[in-house]
């Protein structure tokens, strides 16, 4: 039987090496052929390295040029008529809604979509952001529509949401939550020791709450509480919340740390002992996941996508958004009791072992494109 062709269509190659290639490695060796498709930052050689196959996707990650963007729907539609294939898996946005037009404009394909969160357009009240949000609203509508198609949400509020806004059917909306966690290279360790290091490891957008991080150090630094505050990750130019480098360099000179982009994670989570998320809304944020993998206390806000994880008082403490002071009196709570950090930590590890694991989100995504495919599908290969 000739293989199944799986189309994974991701708005950038280090999103998809960072969020999704534990489960297109999985549908390889469950006997499909995986082509990846997305925007190329010079990652291409590293996913053809790992025996995948790769298009460039011309793809602008912001905005909302029309010529632009009539240029990705059109080469996916030449794309999706060349390769024939039996399955395109859509994730990120504009993947969603280009995507999922050019695959109805051709046809003979299953659909999957998968919603990685209502972030900057539904959670942010810039003014750029509102007048955004009736045509995403309406795009939404035109791609999610087929009645084939399959979309997956990465928590409830997302899911519910989309569904009162009449953008997907209830019977089309999947709920896998998350992308996972490889519980076998995020594993505990002990804290450092010194003086203690709160940690803001994200994508350096206003809307992952990097504003409160730093207001609830300063209130924190008044008071006479001792602790370093991180920053780590890079501006993200590509995103319309982007903090600038000149913010940025600012807060630095103010005291905070920026440590700038890490690639190996697992290594700079050991070094903080706790993390701290006051995100305004998530799908399903990856970085918390992989700090309760690593045994890390977590202070997030009591936000879709973030509440997933963090359960208050049993991994994490919850806060609400937007909210310097209560975030920092819930550092501070973290800061006086390393037996509280302790606990939350070893149980913040189990969750992630047990409901969150890659294995798990990787079987559940197989087992729908199995139910979509059918017989089309290598069903003797899927996993247990």
């Amino acid at each position: 039987m000739t293989p199944p062709h799986l189309l994974l269509v991701v708005n950038s190659d280090w999103f998809f090496l960072s969020h999704r290639l534990p489960l297109a490695l999985a549908a390889r060796d469950a006997g499909a052929e995986v082509t990846i498709v997305a925007g190329d930052t010079g990652k291409a050689r590293e996913i053809r390295d790992r025996g995948l196959a790769f298009v460039s996707l011309p793809i602008s990650r912001s905005g909302t040029n029309p010529f632009t963007d009539a240029r990705t729907l059109l080469f996916l539609v030449g794309l999706y008529r060349r390769l024939r294939p039996d399955l395109v898996h859509h994730v990120t946005v504009k993947p969603i809604i280009y995507g999922s037009l050019a695959a109805r404009l051709v046809g003979g394909m299953a659909i999957v979509n998968a919603v990685s969160g209502l972030a900057y357009t539904f959670s942010s009240e810039e003014l750029h952001a509102r007048a955004l949000r009736p045509l995403v609203t309406m795009l939404y509508r035109l791609a999610l529509g087929d009645p084939t198609s399959r979309t997956i949400f990465q928590n409830p509020n997302d899911r519910d949401d989309c569904v009162r806004m009449r953008m997907v059917q209830p019977e089309q909306a999947v709920l896998i939550r998350g992308s996972g966690v490889d519980c076998d290279v995020f594993r505990p360790t002990p804290e450092p020791e010194g003086v203690p290091v709160v940690m803001l490891p994200a994508r350096m957008l206003w809307e992952k709450g990097v504003k409160e991080f730093v207001e609830a150090a300063a209130v924190l630094g008044a008071s006479g509480h001792k602790a370093r505050f991180v920053l780590v990750g890079d501006s993200d130019p590509g995103n319309p919340g982007c903090i600038p480098t000149t913010q940025l360099d600012a807060w630095a000179r103010q005291g905070i740390e920026c440590w700038g982009h890490h690639t190996d994670m697992a290594s700079t989570l050991a070094r903080a002992n706790m993390v701290v998320l006051p995100a305004y809304r998530e799908g399903l944020p990856k970085v918390l996941l992989e700090a309760a993998a690593c045994g890390r206390a977590i202070v997030t806000t009591d936000v879709p996508g973030c509440r997933e994880i963090v359960r208050e008082g049993i991994n994490g403490l919850l806060v609400p958004a937007r909210d310097s002071k209560s975030l920092a009196a819930a550092i501070a709570r973290l800061l006086r009791s390393p037996d509280l950090r302790e606990r939350l930590g070893r149980t913040g590890r189990e969750i992630a072992v047990r409901e969150f694991a890659v294995e798990i989100v990787v079987e559940k995504t197989l087992a729908l494109y199995r139910a979509l495919l059918g017989d089309k599908w290598p069903a003797s290969r899927l996993p247990s």
